[in-house]
């Protein structure tokens, strides 16, 4: 018999846990609509690992970095891999887990040195299975860009075995939709708003989505549903919308 094993997932760049033009901390709120998602494993980009002078400047920003404060209670596992430095602190990526991380790794994907990229690896045990997660934030320009989805490709040839289920999720910056070929061809990896919907999905900006940025792509899954969210809850917490997706494996 074989044994269907789902999975939610989300995935949600975060925009260092502030509003827009930073004016207030979002962090609480922020926290409390990714809980609402109930997703069993979270991508998060633009996570603030540390910053010194927010605490004294904003009353309620927490004590810890941001992605043991957004775990907090339900996500007992979770990884950071931290991109861009600078004399306050850095952020990067993380990646939250209801489930054990076996191992992680964080891979330095910066195309030029005006932009700190980072891909983010994870094995998890899901416990009859393991399944390799990568949190990816790419470049702003085309050609970084391509760049940076070789190298993607070339890592996960490499360090993950073809037969492995997989999940690529983040902020690709790919408005174009460049990208999505190549994962294809080169990985066997569709994105699930494209396998569900035939078009990856509008993410940006979160008042009004038109770009589609943010991707959630897969390997060894089918999509059983997946989801833009948006609307009154969500659009005062970030300039990207969240993205999730309930994927089911087959053993």
């Amino acid at each position: 018999m074989t044994h269907m094993q789902t999975l939610t997932i989300a995935t949600y760049n975060i925009h260092k846990g502030f509003s827009h033009f930073n004016r207030r901390v979002v962090l609480h709120e922020l926290r409390d609509r990714l809980r609402e998602l109930d997703a069993d494993i979270v991508f998060l980009q633009e996570v603030q690992g540390e910053h010194t002078r927010h605490g004294e400047r904003f009353h309620n920003y927490p004590h810890c970095a941001q992605h043991e404060f957004l775990a907090q209670d339900i996500w007992p596992h979770s990884a950071y891999g931290k991109n861009s430095v600078y004399e306050a602190g850095h952020h990067g990526n993380a990646i939250l887990s209801r489930f054990p991380l076996l191992q992680t790794l964080n891979k330095d994907i910066s195309a030029h040195r005006f932009e700190s990229r980072g891909l983010l690896h994870c094995e998890i045990d899901l416990g009859r299975r393991r399944i390799h997660c990568l949190c990816v934030h790419l470049g702003l320009f085309a050609r970084g860009r391509r760049t940076q989805t070789q190298t993607l490709i070339d890592y996960v040839r490499s360090e993950i075995p073809p037969d492995a289920p997989l999940i690529i999720a983040g902020d690709c910056n790919d408005w174009r939709n460049q990208m999505s070929r190549a994962m294809a061809v080169e990985l066997g990896m569709h994105d699930v708003f494209h396998l569900h919907g035939g078009k990856p999905a509008r993410s940006f900006p979160a008042r009004l989505p038109v770009l589609r940025l943010d991707r959630i792509y897969v390997r060894g899954f089918s999509v059983l549903h997946c989801e833009v969210h948006i609307g009154a809850a969500w659009q005062r917490l970030s300039d990207h919308a969240a993205l999730s997706a309930r994927l089911q494996h087959h053993e």
